[in-house]
């Protein structure tokens, strides 16, 4: 009988992503043993800093790409959007699910219905900052780390008057019935990857057991927001947004690009065909970094 073995974070919302790895791959071969084998990142392990501070979005998955690399696991599972945009040499992306709600929502204390005006927001990401400072101008904005079950203690024990999460995660937790407010991408544009859930393996081995996770309509987005993001230069502590949909058989891309100095918040949006994605990505980008004043 084969094996696979699935290589996953230890948070509970990580675990839960893989199992949807793990199913798919048993109904589509259902005599392989698949099994799970879960680490703690170093992302995971340093709390007390924004992740601008310690390394980047790369600290949550350099341990999976070490034990990917050695062998040790046969795929591993990840949140797209906390996926850095370069990536191991010989570890590509090899499947992608399909894109679960993508919005931003608000999320108050349990047992609150009204934002607080004394105490602050917390989010996790330059990105939702810029926007949430647009939403709600006066309050306070502050960075908090933590995994989703650490974020919400924060917010009931009243360090904060309100969370800004993405809707995706709550949803898999079975947490939706703590969302107060859905912001439509208009209001905040999601992060690149958003609600996309990524299998990563080694180049050149057989990925079959994956065709019936693989989405290619969340492949084509992936392409454009993480082309779009990469011609930034965006990384964890980068105000980059993007966000991509199929429509009628054209792919719209839309992006965020916001100065260094914070003072041009600039968006745009590119429409073509699927097949163009990285190249309509890197196009925004480019008309983007113009209109801002970085060209």
């Amino acid at each position: 009988m084969q094996e696979i073995r699935i290589g996953s974070r230890d948070s509970l919302l990580a675990v839960i992503q893989s199992e949807t790895v793990i199913a798919s791959i048993r109904r589509t071969d259902p005599e392989t043993d698949v099994r799970l084998i879960t680490m703690k990142t170093t992302g995971d392990k340093i709390l007390d800093r924004t992740l601008d501070k310690v390394g980047g979005k790369g600290l949550f998955v350099k341990e999976l790409d070490r034990a990917l690399a050695n062998h040790e696991v046969d795929f591993t599972v990840h949140s797209l959007k906390d996926m850095p945009m370069e990536l191991a040499d010989g570890l590509p992306i090899v499947a992608v699910s399909p894109r679960a709600d993508v919005r931003d929502v608000l999320v108050l204390p349990e047992g609150v219905d009204t934002l607080s005006p004394e105490l602050p927001i917390g989010c996790s990401s330059a990105r939702r900052r810029i926007q949430l400072q647009r939403l709600f101008p006066g309050y306070r904005i502050e960075s908090v780390r933590g995994n989703v079950q650490t974020r919400l203690r924060k917010l009931d024990g009243g360090q904060y008057g309100a969370l800004v999460l993405a809707a995706a995660g709550l949803h898999r937790l079975g947490l939706e019935h703590r969302i107060s407010r859905y912001f439509s991408v208009d209001e905040i544009l999601p992060a690149a990857g958003q609600a996309i859930i990524a299998v990563q393996g080694r180049a050149g081995e057989d990925t079959g057991c994956l065709r019936g996770y693989h989405d290619p309509d969340a492949m084509a987005c992936m392409l454009a927001e993480r082309a779009f993001v990469r011609k930034l230069d965006g990384g964890c502590s980068s105000p980059v947004a993007a966000y991509a949909h199929l429509e009628n058989g054209r792919l719209h891309v839309r992006g965020m690009y916001v100065s260094e100095d914070e003072k041009n918040v600039c968006f745009g949006e590119r429409t073509g065909l699927p097949g163009q994605a990285v190249q309509l990505g890197t196009l925004l980008a480019e008309q983007l970094m113009a209109e801002g004043g970085k060209a």
